[in-house]
């Protein structure tokens, strides 16, 4: 296997000859089960090298009577060694401030703070060495490679420059590749408009950002008469949020730009976070086994599931040394399936990218509903405005579902138009979820857009239930 090592050593200057569809063809296309043969290797290393360095996991694994030298198979690791979740990340930061007790590196040799906003409960900061650094440009560079970014492409990269991981991630592996990096940013105010201008004055190739952001970047360029078509892009890249593996989500967005599309994303904790990532040739995202090792696991036993099934992944880092993640669980819902892929690369694949988080997921009346299932069916409703809300309520003892849509039409002047694409939106959820939607139709642009990942989902009816607790004990609410 082409630089196969840990802790990696990969040469800063090597660049595959430009017409590969592969950066390391050995590594991407050899028979799944010597890949595995390496990667259980290389799982001896990596915890090995964390038992030695972070009394976290000694701690954890003590408790769970796993040690390093129980670790001879595949299986070993993914029944033995326990998980590890965002809370226990949380605590150890607390107890052990600022970065946690499975820090493994000196902290003269942290290179990059980045971390969670904290705007629910106490942020979660992530030290990243200068060597790790090093590996994920080249892991992001790989990885945009097999998407068709060339070196000499100019990228726009449209997310916001903060603790957020996604654009720098996507900056580090654009300059790793040789592409010349456009770090627009996002999110000051005015800033859409003039990244429209910045788009449809520079042509650049290519495009990083989240579905929601490049949605409303297309109707505020029309807004200022431009044609995102006009802007030239070859490819847009997204992550952040589930969008651009629904077919409709992804045709719209392709059809606005005429752009190829392409998903990917997992945890910022688990940067290279394009460790699931699609290629040009093959859509949703396939599993880096090389990079990060994934598993899909039942949520409820954390037991690998079998390939075709839905479970929850849960990610190894095979190259990171300053805060190695080993089993951490993301909390997200997908599919995996296993074998041939249009790229030729021998990675399990997730045809339809990340569904959401499973807490995302709300219950109406006994169904489980998740937010990007209504979002895929509003995007082939003709009509859509692009923008909705999903408001869960309550009325008398029954839970409720209200569709704020917006209508592409003038609703003033054609009231017959809108009104035939509300029943069509009742009808078209309805026939998904099973149960009956209350829909409101809106004037396109009424509803706030927002400059990163959407929010759409209120959920009223823990306010209801208090009200009602309040009335029982004659408190006034």
């Amino acid at each position: 296997m082409e630089s196969w090592s840990f802790p990696p050593a990969y040469d800063a200057s090597y660049l595959p000859p430009e017409n590969s569809r592969y950066w390391f063809p050995r590594r991407e296309t050899m028979p799944a089960a010597e890949r595995e043969a390496a990667i259980l290797g290389r799982l001896q290393q990596v915890c090995r090298y964390a038992w030695e360095h972070a009394p976290f996991y000694r701690r954890l694994w003590d408790e769970a009577g796993f040690h390093p030298d129980h670790l001879r198979s595949l299986e070993d690791f993914e029944t033995r060694v326990p998980v590890v979740t965002k809370q226990d990340l949380r605590e150890s930061q607390a107890a052990h401030p600022p970065f946690g007790d499975y820090l493994c590196i000196p902290d003269a040799e942290i290179f990059h703070i980045h971390g969670t906003s904290g705007t629910t409960g106490r942020p979660t900061a992530f030290a990243i060495g200068r060597a790790d650094w090093q590996a994920i440009a080249n892991a992001h560079a790989r990885v945009m490679w097999a998407m068709g970014v060339r070196p000499g492409d100019t990228l726009c990269i449209a997310a916001i420059f903060s603790l957020y991981m996604g654009s720098w991630g996507a900056l580090a592996g654009a300059e790793r590749l040789g592409a010349k990096a456009f770090p627009f940013g996002a999110g000051a105010a005015g800033m859409t408009a003039r990244c429209a201008q910045w788009l449809d004055a520079l042509k650049p190739t290519g495009f990083y950002g989240t579905p929601t952001y490049a949605l409303h970047l297309a109707q505020t360029a029309s807004d200022e008469g431009l044609d995102p078509r006009d802007f030239g892009l070859r490819y847009m890249i997204f992550s952040g949020e589930p969008g651009a593996s629904i077919p409709s989500v992804r045709q719209r967005l392709e059809a606005l730009y005429g752009a190829r599309v392409f998903d990917s994303g997992s945890m910022a904790e688990m940067t290279p976070w394009m460790n699931v990532a699609g290629s040009a040739e093959t859509a949703g995202m396939l599993c880096w086994q090389d990079v990060v090792y994934t598993e899909v696991c039942d949520p409820k036993s954390l037991t690998r599931v079998p390939y075709g099934q839905r479970g929850t992944p849960v990610y190894t880092h095979l190259e990171r040394t300053s805060q190695p993640m080993i089993r951490l669980l993301s909390g997200d819902l997908t599919q995996w399936v296993d074998g041939e892929t249009p790229c030729g690369r021998t990675y399990p694949h997730l045809p339809n990218g990340i569904f959401g988080r499973i807490d995302d997921m709300f219950t109406i009346r006994g169904e489980n509903v998740y937010p990007s299932e209504i979002d895929a069916a509003l995007n082939e409703t003709p009509g859509y405005g692009g923008e909705h809300r999903i408001i869960i309520t309550r009325d008398a003892t029954m839970d409720e579902l209200l569709l704020q849509v917006e209508y592409a039409g003038d609703i003033a002047a054609d009231p017959a138009g809108a009104e035939a694409f509300r029943q069509d939106v009742a009808r078209r959820v309805r026939k998904l979820l099973g149960l009956r939607t209350l829909s409101e139709v809106m004037p396109q642009g009424s509803l706030p857009r927002t400059d990163f990942k959407a929010r759409r989902v209120i959920d009223d009816r823990a306010m209801f239930h208090e009200v009602r607790t309040q009335a029982g004990t004659g408190r006034a609410p």
